[in-house]
């Protein structure tokens, strides 16, 4: 199964295509999209644009997105909550089934505690596929992580 995995950002989006199954996953891209600051609908346009391009060129079976984490900064939150409504929209164009995963989920996932760090997470990832060299920031490394933990997690059921 090939999935487009998206750890949502305002500023910046991890996006990452994965497949294979959860005992062998490959990596076939990642990237980590930064919107030119400017208007908000200019923002989430740039946001859309850059799923629904992946999505055209990755044919991917699904997509798997980190559910929202409320912190201590609204502002954010809104930001991040507006960023995965256009997200989902350019799914839902696309008739994409969508796996939500937490992000206990995902460190449960990838690196058997629910409770890790991003630093064990970013440290797992290389050990689980293979990650050709390249500097990532985190966002980039969570949208993979995402991805694998979609695999395990499968389809959503109807």
């Amino acid at each position: 199964m090939r999935i487009l995995a998206i750890d949502p950002g305002y500023d910046r989006l991890g996006i990452a295509v994965v497949e294979g199954d959860p005992s062998r996953p490959t990596l076939r891209m990642s990237a980590c999209v930064e919107p030119a600051k400017g208007a908000r609908e200019d923002r989430l346009a740039e946001v859309s644009r850059a799923v629904t391009d992946a999505i055209r060129t990755y044919a991917p079976a699904a997509l798997a997105i980190e559910t929202l984490f409320f912190s201590v900064n609204k502002k954010t939150a809104i930001g991040v909550a507006e960023s995965r409504g256009a997200i989902l929209a350019a799914a839902g164009v696309a008739a994409l089934p969508v796996i939500e995963c937490s992000p206990q989920q995902v460190k449960l996932a990838v690196t058997g505690h629910g409770g890790a760090n991003k630093a064990a997470v970013a440290a797992m990832i290389p050990r689980l596929l293979a990650l050709p060299a390249k500097k990532r920031r985190d966002d980039e490394l969570d949208a993979i992580a995402i991805g694998i933990t979609a695999l395990a997690a499968g389809l959503p059921r109807a």
